[in-house]
């Protein structure tokens, strides 16, 4: 989905849920969009209208009479993103088939849909997604899971980010001491990465204050690191930042529904899984598709059901019921009785910032990842990740460098001799053909046609600056 700079760009979002609205508020505020939002709630579509700058049409999004109304004729884009996977799938379907809409994203929650619209089935070359109409599917709850999989596989990490076919990872990680590094410069950890290893620190969060690191900068103990490095080294950084933690082994999940039941899936080869359910027939469900879980009934704010199964030997309990406040208060209670760490997946952004490395050690926010898939898919050119860091006051972005000497103002051309937007730090390179990373501190690196750039940006404003500067030049498509 590719549109020039100039034309103003029509997009209808279906569905004024948490996500829909969000979203509309990330793209509302993007020059030449005009956002339209869809939704069968009355009051809360008037309640989006008169906070953001959209307009909002009142109706079923999958039915053709609320699309031609919301102006589905003219429309660049549709984002189906409504609770209900069937509105979604339907409304692209007939966004491609009535008013030929170019760009249609559904939001698919329920994994038999997904394992079905997969692209990456032998026999579907996009067949059933073209079936369906859709041009690309979003799951939220896969995209969660990743990310809490990331995490786990990484102790003492808050965010774990993934680049490149899982080449390069962004890590955000709070110094500790008997770290390596704590209170030295960080020019000095080239001294102690073995031969071969080596990392970019990209941004070093103070008091919740940026700062932009240079090698001299000293880090010092709460410091919140954002380092990027090749994934087969982030085990070497880690301990330059923290003291080794024990290997994270047993782990226990609060509630049972798509989020923990798949994180559990993926998990339980690996460790030792507890998950806790409180509906009876779910319960027995998770229990029968499940291998090595051990299935819990019960409410997991019950401080006898968490004593007795041990809950201070806990390495990670992770809260992943659909209630926020039923996960604040079972992550709480947890580390009270001892959990080593806890994560809670809370939707709320006001409860968010209340909460994050308070008493809960992470924070997941459904909506800010999901956000970031989305702006991924929409953004111009080739943008293939967007994801939001530090609740989204900052952005790692990977691209792909197109053309030559001629069509673009960066192939071709050494890192130190670009002249990127203020804000705007390169982390990591990936060579297409040959799958090296080189990590951004080695500036004399020239970009050529096919590399994988990876960018931290610490002001989101700067985003189109930088679209600007990675963008072909028309030459290239003519």
């Amino acid at each position: 989905f590719h549109h020039p700079a100039t034309h103003t760009v029509k997009i209808l979002i279906l569905g004024n849920g948490q996500v829909g609205s969000t979203v509309a508020q990330n793209l509302a505020a993007i020059p030449n969009n005009d956002v339209t939002v869809i939704d069968i709630d009355e009051k809360a579509l008037q309640e989006t209208g008169s906070r953001l700058d959209v307009q909002t049409v009142f109706g079923n999004g999958a039915s053709p009479f609320t699309l031609e109304r919301a102006g589905a004729e003219d429309a660049d884009l549709l984002l189906a993103l409504s609770r209900s996977d069937e509105t979604n799938i339907v409304a692209c379907k007939v966004a491609a088939d009535l008013f030929n809409i170019p760009g249609r994203i559904a939001r698919v929650r329920s994994s038999e849909y997904l394992e079905y619209l997969s692209p990456k089935l032998e026999n579907n070359e996009n067949g059933s997604l073209s079936i369906f109409g859709i041009t690309e599917t979003i799951s939220p709850e896969q995209l969660v899971t990743e990310q809490l999989a990331g995490l786990i596989d990484c102790p003492g990490a808050l965010q774990v980010l993934r680049f490149a076919d899982d080449r390069v990872r962004m890590v955000i990680i709070q110094a500790r001491r008997g770290g390596l590094l704590v209170n030295r410069e960080i020019a000095d950890i080239a001294r102690d990465l073995p031969d071969g290893a080596d990392c970019q620190i990209c941004a070093v969060y103070r008091n919740n204050r940026l700062i932009v690191p240079t090698p001299q900068t000293i880090i010092i103990e709460g410091d919140e690191i954002l380092f990027a490095a090749a994934a087969e080294n982030i085990g070497a950084v880690i301990p330059e930042l923290r003291p080794k933690e024990t290997s994270t082994r047993r782990i226990m999940i609060a509630g049972g529904g798509n989020i923990g039941y798949r994180l559990a899936k993926q998990l339980e080869h690996a460790y030792n899984v507890k998950i806790i359910e409180c509906r009876p027939r779910r319960a027995e469900w998770i229990a029968e598709n499940l291998d090595n879980t051990l299935v819990l009934q019960g409410s997991a704010t019950d401080e006898t059901l968490l004593d007795n199964e041990y809950i201070d030997e806990i390495d990670v309990f992770c809260a992943l019921t659909n209630d926020d406040e039923s996960n604040i208060m079972s992550a709480l209670l947890a580390k009270n009785l001892g959990a080593k760490r806890v994560i809670g997946i809370v939707n709320r952004s006001s409860y968010v910032d209340l909460l994050e490395g308070n008493k809960i050690d992470i924070v997941v926010s459904p909506h800010l990842i999901t956000i970031g898939s989305i702006l991924a898919h929409i953004r111009r050119g080739d943008i293939v990740a967007v994801h939001p860091i530090r609740r989204g006051t900052a952005e790692a972005i990977e691209v792909v460098a197109h053309g030559d000497k001629k069509t673009s103002a960066i192939i071709g051309r050494r890192i130190s001799g670009i002249k990127w937007p203020e804000g705007c730090h390169i982390a990591a390179v990936v060579r297409a053909e040959t799958g090296e990373t080189i990590m951004g501190h080695h500036t004399e690196t020239v970009i050529q046609d096919g590399d994988h750039i990876i960018f931290f940006v610490s002001r989101r404003r700067i985003l189109n600056e930088l679209e600007k500067l990675i963008q072909v030049k028309m030459g290239f498509f003519g």
